[in-house]
This record gives structure tokens, C-alpha cells and sequence, in this order.
């Protein structure tokens, strides 16, 4: 388990705003420390990963001008984001995409759930991985938090 003290610096990529507050109140919930800055597309996204780089990545898929997809394969070209956790974040379950995710790098692939208490379920299990000592990709079989 992560220390529960450390502060997390979470940069979430997602053009619903409405999604992004409910991110936030999930994440009071499972009370680990956060801070939370928020690109609204994928252009936004590098801008803010040239400022700092966070702890971790939550991306959404379908974002104007540079999409998800675009987002996550040119974070695995650049080796000053290799350390970087990518959480494909998205409403979008096709098989394709996730496959093409878990292709291109992605940790892992959350759904966006239809009930809060799944989400917050779903963010306990990874804010329990120790992202800072070791990135970890699970086998494709594990890749999507169901």
C-alpha cells in the first residue's frame, strides 16, 4: 500500500468537465492526498506535462484537437515520459480500443463507471499500487478494471 501522507499529483485529460468533478468527489472518497490539474484536450495535455510531470495520467479517449489515442503514443516515443502511468479513462469499451491501448502502453484501461461506488472502487485498486518505486503493466488479461 502507498503511504497514505504522500500527495499525489493526478493530471486527468477529459473534456467533460462533469466527469473530471466527479473524478474529484471519487477521490475525496477514497481519501488518498491528491492535488488535480485538468486539460480539457490533448494539446492542454503536453502543456501540462512540460510544466511537471505527475504522478499519474488519467486519459480520456474521445478529446478534442488530439485525441486519447494520439496522446498516449506520443507519451511512449518520448523517454521523459517513460516513468509515466497512463490510465486510459473513457466511456468507450470497444474491444478494438482497448486492445489498441494496451498496444500503444496504457497501464491500464478504466471504463468510466455508471455508479460512483464502482469508480471509487476502481481508483483503490490503483492508488494502491506504489507508482513511484515501480510502473507496472499488467498482463492484457488484467489490462481493463472491471
Amino acid at each position: 500500500m502507498t503511504d497514505s501522507t504522500f500527495t499525489r499529483d493526478i493530471l486527468i485529460a477529459d473534456d467533460d468537465t462533469d466527469d473530471v468533478d466527479i473524478f474529484k468527489m471519487a477521490m475525496d472518497d477514497i481519501n488518498v492526498p491528491y492535488i488535480i490539474r485538468h486539460a480539457e484536450n490533448g494539446d492542454r495535455l503536453f502543456v501540462l506535462l512540460k510544466d511537471r510531470l505527475p504522478y499519474i495520467l488519467f486519459l480520456d479517449i474521445r478529446m478534442p484537437c488530439k485525441d486519447g489515442m494520439a496522446c498516449i503514443a506520443e507519451i511512449r516515443q518520448n523517454k521523459e515520459y517513460d516513468q509515466l502511468p497512463v490510465i486510459m479513462y473513457t466511456s468507450n469499451s470497444w474491444e478494438s480500443i482497448t486492445e489498441e491501448s494496451f498496444r500503444k502502453g496504457a497501464n491500464f484501461y478504466l471504463p468510466k463507471p455508471e455508479k460512483f461506488e464502482q469508480l471509487t472502487d476502481k481508483l483503490k485498486k490503483i492508488f494502491s499500487i506504489d507508482w513511484q518505486q515501480q510502473v507496472h503493466y499488467p498482463p492484457q488479461s488484467e489490462f481493463i478494471l472491471k
